[in-house]
């Protein structure tokens, strides 16, 4: 699981100030938790190809409740191995927040090709099903 410091979007999320970053066994390891609820947050990164990737920008684009109803009835954009679009996520084990930002790989850097984008509540349940 990457490191949550290790992240392109680490500079966006510690912005928000819901996260906070605790040491543990002598200060050797580090998790992040989400304050409010004071649960950790496990990182996820997805490679998806170019055209998936598009799929999944359009998806990221839509109010929470048009996303909902496209996921009933449309595929969710797939991952692969390695790709041109990287999806950053953390989100908290009890499902109460998420944060995503998605790069496109160009230049050899990847470039945000989003905000960062944070849900809470009960849109966590909808964006998850995206992952």
């Amino acid at each position: 699981m990457p490191n949550i410091k290790n992240l392109e979007m680490a500079a966006a999320i510690s912005a928000t100030g819901c996260i906070a970053i605790r040491k543990s066994l002598f200060g050797l390891l580090q998790y992040a938790v989400y304050e409010p609820t004071q649960s950790k947050v496990k990182c996820i990164i997805q490679d998806y190809s170019p055209a998936e990737g598009d799929k999944l920008l359009r998806l990221l684009n839509m109010p929470i409740d048009k996303l909902q109803k496209e996921l009933q009835t449309a595929a969710k954009p797939q991952k692969t191995e390695v790709g041109h679009y990287r999806l950053e996520c953390c989100m908290s084990d009890d499902r109460q927040f998420c944060a995503m930002q998605l790069f496109r790989f160009a230049d050899f850097v990847y470039t945000p090709t989003t905000n960062l984008l944070t849900y809470r509540g009960s849109d966590v349940e909808v964006i998850c099903q995206i992952l």
